[in-house]
């Protein structure tokens, strides 16, 4: 589970099927960014919660190709 900060959003024109209805933010970690779809409503400027891998998958509802995924919203650090 990384923390981060997103940066902002990803907009797609043509994306896979699997990916249809799902929205992507930007996060920044460590000092680079990734792309992360949001299954939790994030917002830009908000500290978020990453998971990465196959947990990313799980998160985003299964068979969805993603590598990385915001699972939780930070209240407090």
């Amino acid at each position: 589970m990384l923390l981060g900060q997103v940066a902002g959003k990803v907009w797609a024109t043509k994306k896979s099927e699997a990916l249809t209805g799902q929205a992507f933010l930007t996060v920044e970690v460590e000092g680079r960014l990734l792309v992360c779809a949001d299954c939790v409503g994030a917002g830009e400027g908000e500290t978020v919660l990453v998971a990465t891998g196959g947990a990313a998958r799980v998160a985003a509802g299964g068979a969805i190709p993603v590598d990385a995924a915001i699972v939780g919203i930070v209240d407090n650090q």
